[in-house]
């Protein structure tokens, strides 16, 4: 659609009544335009375009289009020097055309507002394409803010309570650990709150809203104030001048109504009388007793596409009917069938011409709320991500924490006093705390940093029987020796593993649980079974707790990787947690969609 606009809108430019370049000239001209504008010569534009340039310079005293080289100045030049060359063509337009003040300012109207119109075209469809192209650069630019945000929050949250446990485990203050643990868990439930205001979304070049804007409204004024010059130098009686700039600056609001920004696919308000008012109008002067006026009839036209975009089925043909006005009306009245087919053209690139530039402002706000979304969108996911992480890895880290403190502060001498065997063990639960503490610290500051917290099944095994044994719970563990998995699996069954365990903790009064892992070619199954399930006399094990989202990160965890899960009940007052995973990752090499085998 881009490319179209662009050809409809470089061909409209060329046709005026008064343009007498060569032939040769304005073809060259054009061409010169459709390299350095279309979408598929950009490279070429980028490679060469210094050089093709320099051929529409030479081009431009000999009748070239001024706008064209204005386009291509601010498409090619430096970015420091754009600017004020484009302003010295726009100047040497004026001084090419000195007949009279009319055809002066006339010239360096078309000068800037072809140059800065057929920019922006060819610049918005460029964005396009580096958006599609940089997508992922811009999601990778909002999540890593999003990160650093997270990851001071998580800091400031959880990282100084768990470096006051490790201090409070030195002091031998189980009490104290427990309270703070608990404190610590319940902000690790909560999700990470969104930043205020929309996420920082890297620049997306210099074509931004802030800068369409005032192009289209300076193609906008630049069309009432050549007008009303030139109805000035023609002379007509003062009644009928004043009639004419009345006409022209009632036409101009409406489209500028026409042309404001607004969602996609949103008609401007009132619209069902503001066209036909702006077509009524715009045709008017065609019945001028002096000669026949069309040149307003290139907002009207426009219009028409502008307001009926979404319905182009009836856009083009009443833009067709209304452009055959011209002719009709032109020949009706005696005029020459050459002198009607030019102004018709014109009527028809004119309308082409402030449709692009209602399309520019358009797609422009779509671009900017496009690239927003991918924004929102990757750190919407990112905090989803960040948040089940933060749920799996450090909330198990935090319960274990919690249920040595109790075990230590239930151990004869844990405040201090000497009780033979059971104050060791008070110790030993101290120490473990420590240890759970600084690897729930790494764990935490691991997280906002890549993405991935490295875990194993062979040190989470040695964690659960650690854990379990010292809550007193006996512990059978069937894992064969060449159960070997890729490390992506193998981090998920310690994450499956470490959840299993800690939900035993949490919601039941066990004295048994089995760890059973079993290899069927390129399957793994993980099982963690316990009894003294909830709903038995007694509740719950430990310091307390209470149902969470455990379970649905771990099935979003295992499916990612092509495996299911299965937890529940069982007859026998049972409770089993079950994995069935491939033992290698395949499919997708970004390993978002795995096949199991591959």
């Amino acid at each position: 659609m881009a490319a179209v606009v662009i050809v409809l809108v470089l061909a409209g430019l060329l046709v005026a009544p008064d343009q007498s370049a060569p032939v040769a000239v304005t073809a060259a001209m054009l061409a010169l335009q459709l390299v350095h504008s279309l979408p598929w010569t950009r490279r070429f534009r980028d490679r060469y375009g210094h050089w093709t340039l320099a051929a529409q310079a030479v081009l431009l005293p000999l009748g070239g289009p001024a706008g064209f080289l204005g386009a291509s100045i601010l498409l090619i030049a430096p970015r420091r020097a754009r600017w004020p060359l484009f302003a010295a063509v726009v100047a040497a337009a004026g001084a090419l055309h000195t007949a009279d003040l009319y055809t002066c300012l006339n010239a360096m109207g078309n000068a800037l507002c072809q140059g800065l119109l057929v920019f922006a075209l060819t610049r918005l469809s460029d964005l396009r394409d580096e958006l599609a192209a940089t997508r992922g650069e811009l999601a990778a630019g909002s999540v890593a803010v999003e990160r650093a945000r997270v990851s001071d929050a998580l800091e400031n949250a959880l990282g100084t309570a768990l470096s006051e446990i490790i201090r409070l485990a030195s002091e031998r203050r189980p009490d104290a650990i427990l309270e703070r643990a608990t404190a610590a868990r319940a902000e690790v439930r909560r999700a990470p709150e969104p930043a205020p205001g929309p996420p920082s979304v890297p620049p997306p070049g210099d074509l931004t809203p802030r800068t369409a804007l005032p192009i289209v409204v300076i193609g906008h004024l630049w069309y009432p104030v050549i007008a009303i010059v030139y109805l000035v130098s023609v002379g007509p009686p003062p009644a009928l001048l004043a009639l004419y700039i009345a006409d022209i600056v009632a036409v101009v609001a409406v489209q500028a109504h026409h042309v404001r920004p607004r969602p996609p696919g949103v008609a401007p308000r009132h619209a069902a009388w503001t066209l036909p008012v702006q077509a009524v109008l715009a045709a008017a002067p065609l019945l001028s007793p002096e000669r026949p006026y069309p040149q307003l009839m290139w907002l009207a036209a426009g219009g028409i596409l502008i307001v009926l975009a979404g319905r182009p089925w009836w856009a083009w043909p009443l833009f067709a009917a209304y452009v055959a006005l011209v002719p009709a009306t032109l020949l009706a009245r005696g005029g020459g069938a050459l002198d009607a087919l030019v102004w018709t053209a014109e009527t028809a690139g004119g309308a082409m011409m402030f449709f692009g530039l209602a399309l520019l402002t358009h797609l422009v706000y779509q671009v900017r709320e496009v690239r927003m979304s991918l924004a929102m969108l990757a750190v919407a996911r990112e905090r989803r991500r960040i948040a089940r992480d933060v749920h799996d890895l450090l909330g198990s880290g935090l319960w274990t924490i919690m249920v040595k403190a109790d075990l230590a502060a239930r151990a004869p001498g844990a405040d201090g006093g000497t009780g033979g065997d059971a104050g060791e063990h008070g110790d030993d639960a101290l120490a473990g705390i420590a240890a759970a503490a600084r690897r729930t610290l790494g764990d935490l500051r691991a997280i906002p940093d890549d993405g991935t917290v490295a875990l194993s099944t062979a040190e989470e095994l040695d964690s659960a029987r650690d854990l379990l044994t010292a809550a007193g719970v006996d512990v059978t563990v069937r894992w064969p020796d060449d159960l070997a998995a890729a490390e992506p699996v193998d981090a998920v069954l310690a994450t499956v593993l470490r959840e299993g365990v800690t939900n035993v903790m949490r919601h039941s009064t066990a004295r048994h649980c089995l760890i059973e892992a079993s290899r069927d070619g390129d399957l793994i199954r993980l099982r963690v079974r316990n009894d003294g399930t909830a709903t038995e006399p007694g509740g719950q094990r430990g310091p307390g707790g209470e149902p969470g989202q455990g379970v649905t990160n771990l099935s979003a965890r295992v499916g990612a990787l092509g495996g299911t899960l299965t937890a529940g009940p069982l007859p026998d007052a049972r409770f089993e947690l079950s994995v069935l995973q491939p033992a290698r990752v395949g499919g997708d090499p970004d390993r978002v969609q795995a096949v199991a085998g591959a």
